[in-house]
């Protein structure tokens, strides 16, 4: 990640004596220079915020961590909040918390050698309503949440953990001998089969209860009282908020996803450090779902899923809802493990569009770039711009388009599930089929991957309208075009160790190689 200078940039906002906080590192200029040649018109200003500050200490925070600080984190965010705004400031220390609350106008400012761990007994963290992998649900309120707030950021150099390794259920097959025996010592219990580990024996009757990935079937409210650390949260939950500002902290051991801004307008994601366990179960990076003028800049990731990932709702719950993530521009990224470095979907029932990917760098990632849906979701992917990523060490795709996407990671279907799917009767093109199209790929670099890219349309709405510019990659498999119109591949080097460099199907239509 780049050293960068302290810059203070005052300026004034609406009919108030606001400035950007001191405590506040990226200025608005760099936002303004980043996203000036995007590919599209991209407005984002930072939040900003008056010259109050107070600490958490003077409100009773313990920094030893041997008593909880909840009550006094919460406390100063509220004064601060109710006298117009400023900032709290977290001193040097360890903290135990439970979760917390942001509220408007408010600047969360951790200072270097602060260390935020939530600890992770499942009854400070309430059930409600929400939503969860793009399904309206029931979750456990997340560590750091906020609602309809406006003008909020959490800026510093402090690390946020939520604890997350006594909440994820765990797969036997990923990880050591050791590393099995140390979480069968947390206590908890074993799947049927001996594969998963789980928190409780209401966590384990949970899975049963699910038929779509995580989210159980439940109607009685007993149910959802027993099955309560299955719910596990999302690290930070934003609904509805707008002028988010996220800067130089680290977050970390997420319980479930990291960061989920949901339905948020005018957010700014800047050096971050984000990483969970790569065996984490649902460790996701950051899921922009519903939001519109987002920056993701500066940023690394090292998660156990999809690191960077574009969402916008599941089936009809998503198409119901009808908001879609649009004007996202992400820059200057390095991704080390993650199911995919840069992934759109699969819930995307509400659309993706004028999504920019530039100057990024993927080290180890399960797959690289990663489109995926499936029948049912319905939604448009659309104008999709990405171009000088760099990829190295790719265990699986360095680029796939999966539209028959069944759940699972890159490799862990087997091709005969995949082919079930595929092999399925041909519906008609409803509300329901998903749609991608209008997509640039180029200046792309990938060295060392065990395939060079897949493209697996479907046959009823093939991916539409993609060109390939400017793409040289060594993959020990080729490149293989599945129910695609209208490609165009200019200047793609492919280099395969084993096979043809690149395959296009019969259900390939209108291809134009120059």
């Amino acid at each position: 990640m780049k050293k960068y200078t302290f810059l203070f940039v005052c300026s004034l906002f609406v009919c108030a004596c606001s400035h950007q906080s001191a405590y506040i590192q990226t200025s608005q200029r760099e936002v303004n220079q980043i996203t000036a040649s995007a590919a599209f018109p991209l407005h984002i200003s930072l939040p900003t915020f008056p010259s109050l500050t107070m600490s958490v200490i003077d409100f009773g925070a313990d920094a030893t961590g041997s008593t909880f600080s909840t009550d006094a984190f919460q406390t100063t965010i509220n004064a601060v909040s109710a006298q117009g705004g400023g900032t709290v400031v977290i001193p040097a220390g360890i903290y135990k918390t439970g979760p917390i609350v942001l509220q408007s106008n408010v600047c969360l400012y951790t200072e270097p050698n602060s260390f935020i761990l939530f600890d992770p007994d499942i009854a400070l963290y309430p059930l409600y309503d929400t939503s969860f992998e793009g399904l309206d649900t029931r979750r456990c309120q997340s560590p750091i949440s906020a609602f309809d707030a406006e003008n909020i950021a959490i800026v510093g150099y402090g690390t946020f953990n939520g604890s997350g390794d006594s909440w994820r259920p765990l797969k036997r097959s990923k990880v050591t001998d050791a590393q099995w025996k140390k979480q069968l010592a947390r206590g908890g219990v074993v799947s049927a089969d001996g594969k998963i580990w789980y928190p409780d024996e209401g966590a384990r009757y949970a899975a049963s209860l699910c038929v779509d990935q995580n989210i159980p079937i439940v109607q009685d409210d007993s149910i959802w009282t027993y099955i309560h650390s299955f719910l596990r949260p999302v690290m930070l939950h934003l609904v509805n908020c707008r002028n988010i500002l996220l800067e130089g902290v680290c977050f970390e051991n997420s319980p479930a996803w990291n960061l989920h801004p949901l339905m948020c307008t005018n957010i700014v994601l800047s050096h971050l450090t984000v990483r969970n366990p790569w065996y984490s179960q649902n460790g996701d990076g950051v899921d922009i779902e519903s939001c519109s003028n987002v920056l993701i800049t500066d940023c690394s990731f090292d998660v156990g899923d999809d690191a960077i990932c574009m969402k916008s709702g599941k089936n009809e719950d998503g198409r119901r809802r009808g908001i879609p993530t649009e004007r996202v521009l992400v820059n200057n990224c390095i991704v080390y493990h993650g199911h995919g470095g840069f992934v759109v979907g699969s819930e995307m029932s509400g659309g993706v569009r004028d999504v920019e990917v530039q100057n990024c760098l993927f080290l180890g990632t399960d797959v690289g770039l990663r489109f995926k849906s499936t029948r049912g979701r319905g939604g448009v992917v659309e104008n999709i711009y990405v171009h000088d990523v760099n990829m190295w060490g790719i265990p699986h795709e360095a680029l796939v388009f999966d539209l028959f996407y069944g759940g699972k990671g890159a490799g862990e279907e087997t091709e005969e599930e995949l082919l079930a799917r595929m092999n399925a009767s041909i519906p008609p093109v409803t509300e329901e089929t998903p749609a991608f199209r209008h997509i640039v790929i180029e200046d792309i670099i990938a060295k060392d991957v065990v395939r060079a890219a897949y493209f697996n349309g479907l046959p009823e709405m093939p991916i539409e309208n993609v060109t390939l510019r400017h793409i040289r990659m060594s993959a020990k498999h080729g490149a293989l075009f599945r129910h695609t119109d209208t490609l165009t591949i200019e200047d793609m080097n492919v280099t395969a160790a084993e096979g043809e460099p690149i395959v296009f199907s019969s259900s390939v239509k209108h291809i134009t190689q120059l």
